[in-house]
């Protein structure tokens, strides 16, 4: 049977509940309802009206409606259930249906089920998209066809019939995603694992497992790349079922790839043979920790793309929207957007990219993840700090307790809004400083995720007069 046949085969006839229809969800209802499913769309909207344009879509797809304050109602009786990734695979709700013998599953793990091609799939709490968008291009530019998605780009199951077994899927995963996977990538990378999503998962501990599943469930032959310089991943090793290699900055490994310290060069090493790949100077990326995405892609397309084509990639790709990404120069004074850094870790990354201490727009939504250990690279990297948003008193009492923190030498402003947060740093800033919007917080205070913060501060950048 074909992919798709099998898909068929698989809702046909079947009670299907999605729950929500986000961005991934809207083209798998109209695709599963071709395939003769009967659908129902759990969603905590109050009315049918409330789709604005979408609801003629479920009108003419006879989808059934399960709304409101109890649209979870909706999941009793079904015989698969499609979960958003924002939606908590342990709720009870969810738990008591599959007790009840219905499918969970998702967008992604039918895609992962039924995808004839091999899959290369990246996750790590800071990266991830980089790398996998690096990854996706050296496939691309080695004359392969690819299909990139997860958590970056379109939905993949809707493309499944387009797929065929000489393409290549590239994809990103989120913890969100991976919890509730039982199938592994053929290659699999983890870049590195810190504390993130506390809001969502229940501990730490949840968090890491859910990360591991990308590895559990390989089979060989396969691959596996890990961070070296992250103690978490590190330890994945042992979770590892077939060729295992690190990516490393900072040590040289002779296993996988690596920034030779005697003359700055990307390299990969394997059987006792090291091959040059590209001078760290011709990286067109900003920051270090492009350079260790740079290097996670290089191990991750070894054997499959040609040297020639990481280092053009390497030498020529300048990076996705959003992260450290140039705006304008205006009086002598350069913006950045750097939106998605909505963690610690990625604000420091962010902050060390610059060789000069910068003007940093910080805070946001409060995901519940630790401050302090941004404090000292904020007071190492930042002449002034001017914070917004929910997290704003606490990232302002890590910096002030920081026995380095100098009152006179970092002022600390407060914005009540993201154009009053422009115009502080604007009226801070001289010719040749530098602003970043860089927040180490999520958005979802102001806004309904990082690429609308980004966007929205973009535009109020380049209508400075």
């Amino acid at each position: 049977m074909t992919p798709m046949e099998q898909l068929k085969a698989m809702v046909a006839g079947k009670k299907v509940a999605f729950i929500g229809a986000g961005v991934s969800h809207k083209p798998c209802i109209t695709m599963l309802a071709a395939l003769g499913a009967d659908i129902t769309l759990c969603d905590q909207k109050k009315s049918l009206d409330d789709f604005g344009d979408y609801a003629d879509t479920l009108r003419k797809l006879n989808v059934k409606l399960s709304l409101g304050e109890h649209y979870t109602d909706g999941f009793a009786g079904q015989d698969i259930i499609m979960r958003t990734p924002g939606y908590e695979f342990f709720k009870p709700e969810l738990q008591a249906a599959k007790q009840a013998g219905a499918l969970v599953t998702s967008e992604v793990e039918l895609f992962f089920e039924l995808c004839p091609c091999e899959i290369v799939a990246v996750t790590g709490s800071d990266g991830k998209t980089t790398t996998t968008t690096l990854i996706a291009k050296m496939f691309e530019a080695a004359g392969r066809k690819v299909f990139l998605g997860g958590n970056i780009g379109a939905a993949l199951l809707p493309q499944l019939p387009d797929v065929t077994p000489a393409d290549i899927a590239v994809v990103e995963l989120s913890s969100f995603q991976l919890i509730s996977m039982r199938k592994s990538p053929k290659v699999a990378v983890v870049t590195n694992v810190t504390p993130n999503h506390l809001d969502h998962h229940k501990d730490m501990q949840e968090y890491i497992d859910a990360k591991r599943n990308i590895l559990l469930w390989q089979e060989p032959p396969c691959r596996a790349v890990l961070g070296y310089e992250n103690d978490i991943t590190r330890s994945m090793a042992a979770d590892c079922k077939g060729e295992q290699f690190w990516f490393t900055r900072l040590h040289e490994t002779d296993h996988g790839a690596f920034l030779r310290e005697s003359d700055d060069t990307l390299c990969y090493a394997e059987n006792g043979a090291v091959t040059p790949v590209l001078p760290r100077a011709e990286v067109k990326l900003r920051g270090l920790h492009n350079v260790e995405n740079l290097l996670a892609a290089i191990a991750a397309v070894w054997g499959r793309v040609p040297v020639d084509v990481m280092r053009q990639v390497g030498s020529t790709f300048t990076g996705v929207e959003h992260r450290i990404e140039p705006v304008r120069v205006l009086d002598g004074v350069t913006y950045y957007n750097d939106s998605i850094a909505s963690s610690p870790t990625r604000t420091i990354a962010g902050l060390r990219s610059f060789d000069q201490k910068i003007i940093l727009i910080a805070g946001g939504y409060d995901k519940k993840i630790p401050y302090e250990p941004l404090a000292p690279e904020i007071v190492a990297h930042v002449k002034v700090l001017v914070l917004m948003g929910a997290t704003a008193p606490r990232i302002e009492k890590a910096v002030r307790e920081d026995p380095n923190f100098d009152p006179q030498a970092l002022p600390i402003l407060h914005a009540d809004s993201m154009q009053h947060a422009v115009e502080l740093a604007r009226g801070a800033a001289k010719p040749g400083d530098i602003v970043s919007l860089s927040p180490a917080s999520a958005s979802f205070d102001l806004y309904p995720n990082f690429e609308v913060r980004g966007r929205d501060y973009k535009r109020i950048v380049n209508e400075l007069q």
